[in-house]
Parts: C-alpha cells; sequence; structure tokens
C-alpha cells in the first residue's frame, strides 16, 4: 500500500487546487459583477443622453458660435418716454426690447440725455432718429456680443441689431451719427 504521507501530500494538494479554482471563480465573478455595475449605469447614462441626437455645439468667449442664426424680432419702437418702457429708442445706441435694456455692442454715439453741447444734442436726436427708422423697417435680429461680455457697467444688455449682413452701428457710422467704440469719438461740439 502506499505511503501515508504521500497519500495526505496528495489529498492536500487535491484541496489546495480546489481551494484556488473556487477563489478564482468568486474573483472572476467578482470583476465580471463590477463590470456589469459600472457599464451599465454608463451605458444607460450616454444611451438616454443622445437619445434626440449628439449635443448642439456651443460658443465660448472668443471662439465663433456654430448654432443657428438669431431668430428675427419685428415690433414698433417709439422714443422712450415717461416711466415704463417697453419696446422703445432710448438714443443712437440705447433701445428696450420688450421690457429688456438693450447697449449696441461696439459703437458709441452722441449723447442726448446729458450732452457737452447743443451740437452733440443735435447729432444725438438724428441718430437716435435714424436707429428708430431702421429698427422699423422690418425684422431683425439681435444677436449676442460676439467679444462675449453680456453685459455693460451699467446692466443693459451688450447686443448686434442686424438686419441683411448689416448691422445698425454700420449704418449709424456711415451717416456720421456714430463711432464704432475704441476709434477716436468725433467733436460732437
Amino acid at each position: 500500500m502506499g505511503d501515508i504521507v504521500s497519500f495526505r501530500r496528495a489529498c492536500a494538494g487535491r484541496a489546495h487546487r480546489k481551494a484556488e479554482r473556487s477563489d478564482t471563480t468568486w474573483v472572476g465573478a467578482a470583476r465580471s459583477l463590477g463590470v456589469v455595475l459600472v457599464a451599465a449605469p454608463l451605458g444607460l447614462f450616454c444611451a438616454i443622453l443622445l437619445a434626440d441626437g449628439p449635443p448642439e455645439l456651443r460658443a465660448t468667449p472668443g471662439r465663433a458660435q456654430a448654432a443657428a442664426p438669431a431668430p428675427l424680432v419685428q415690433a414698433h419702437f417709439g422714443p422712450c418716454l415717461g416711466g415704463v418702457r417697453t419696446t422703445c429708442v432710448v438714443d443712437g445706441d440705447t433701445i428696450w426690447l420688450h421690457g429688456e435694456k438693450i447697449r449696441i455692442a461696439d459703437i458709441d454715439a452722441p449723447e442726448i440725455s446729458d450732452p457737452a453741447c447743443e451740437a452733440e444734442h443735435a447729432a444725438g436726436m438724428r441718430a437716435t432718429a435714424l436707429l428708430t427708422a431702421w429698427l422699423n423697417e422690418g425684422a431683425f435680429e439681435v444677436r449676442n456680443n460676439p467679444d462675449g461680455r453680456d453685459e455693460d457697467v451699467y446692466g443693459r444688455k451688450l447686443r448686434v441689431l442686424a438686419r441683411g449682413g448689416t448691422s445698425a452701428v454700420e449704418v449709424l457710422v456711415a451717416e456720421g451719427l456714430a463711432t464704432r467704440w475704441g476709434e477716436a469719438r468725433p467733436a460732437w461740439c
């Protein structure tokens, strides 16, 4: 008959291999379960996120916007009179549109509320009249400020107003009734 020590070693070896197999099986099952617990929610999240197609591109300040053109706005503008202002023209570079005060971005027009002289007031009145006429000619776009600033120091929204590829700034500058921001300001007086 065989040696008892050899028999015990052989049995112990089989038990050890059996334990290794059960450990390996358990570890493999745990890994599989971990993959399922991570991959399933991630896959579900991606499916929900992309259900309506890939997300739209959004512009960041200083980068070109890849979104659709701004919607067209059409309203009747008159002069801003009194305390309640909803849709009106303040002066050559500021309007109210549906209750929101908008400063036309990158423009400087002559003042009418606190002019330095009568000539500046007269130029400001002409700029206001030209802007009012331009706004009332038809629908126009209200675009975000291309430099990324949303508001000025007075809380007015900074926007570009454009129609058919021409901005209101270009019209006022062409008539000598405004300058682009940062350019030498004409001597209104």
